[in-house]
């Protein structure tokens, strides 16, 4: 997966859909969350096509 790959993904209310944004390959915040992402355990920071982010790992998105 990379930049650009739309994806779908479980959220609170079903299935959510968008894009990736970009890889993230070291520990950052977003909306007051943290997202212990690192080399060794990187996550996907994804928008949904409303426009809201959030961090991922690879296992829980799927490609389309």
């Amino acid at each position: 997966m990379k930049a650009g790959d739309k994806v779908s993904w479980s959220s609170h209310g079903g299935e959510a859909h968008g894009k990736i944004v970009k890889k993230v390959t070291s520990p950052m915040t977003i909306k007051g969350h943290k997202v212990a992402a690192s080399k060794d355990n990187p996550e996907f920071l994804v928008e949904t096509d409303e426009g809201k982010r959030a961090a991922h790992k690879p296992s829980a998105l799927r490609k389309g």
